[in-house]
């Protein structure tokens, strides 16, 4: 059976996002990153030119707190995608910052989506209502929502931020901070649709 189209893409832009985390912990300096011109990288963030974007995978299940969750219905807008759990500090550090960026971009036709993996309900509930998180999660403790993505469990946490057609627009495979997110989401949100007005 032949990979999904959005397959390849996705895992050849990932490992180039693996490549520059190993590259930035190991202290070199990413030599021999062959990526030919399709994305540019800035302090470890993976972004992609529009034409060089490859399709999301299916993302849909059950959300936390109850209820049914499908990334079809989004299309249109801007999603981030947040991989998180209870039990990693670096999701810690990075909950407030996610949810300011979501509370200063909502406006702007922006979701915010966490999936929480690894973990047991009654832990994760605790961690949002602790942290104030306002958007909405999927449970997925067998971690099916990031594998489908390529991302490790154990390489959390990782946002991913799509563009208005389901893309993959930017990476970021480590913790963020509401100054480096929300520029990156800004920008997608700005993208002029295809076919539309200049």
């Amino acid at each position: 059976m032949s990979r999904p189209r959005w397959s390849a893409g996705l895992g050849a832009l990932l490992a180039v996002a693996v490549a520059l985390a190993v590259a930035g912990c190991s202290g070199g300096d990413g030599g021999g990153n062959d990526w030919k011109d399709d994305c540019t990288t800035t302090d470890g963030i993976v972004e992609c030119a529009p034409e060089h974007r490859p399709a999301a995978p299916p993302v849909s299940g059950e959300l936390l707190t109850g209820g049914t969750y499908d990334l079809a219905g989004e299309r249109g807008r801007v999603v981030v995608i947040n991989f998180w759990g209870s039990w990693c500090a670096p999701c810690r550090a990075e909950a407030d910052d996610l949810e300011a960026t979501y509370q200063a971009t909502k406006g702007r036709d922006v979701r915010f989506l966490g999936i929480n993996i690894q973990d047991g309900r009654d832990k994760a509930k605790a961690f949002e209502a602790a942290y104030k998180v306002s958007y909405p999660s999927l449970f997925d403790p067998p971690s099916r929502l990031a594998l489908a993505f390529d991302i490790p469990p154990n390489s959390i946490p990782a946002t991913i931020v799509l563009d208005r057609e389901n893309r993959i627009a930017v990476v970021i495979r480590a913790g963020t901070t509401r100054d480096r997110l929300e520029p990156i989401v800004a920008r997608v949100a700005d993208e002029k649709p295809p076919g539309g007005p200049n």
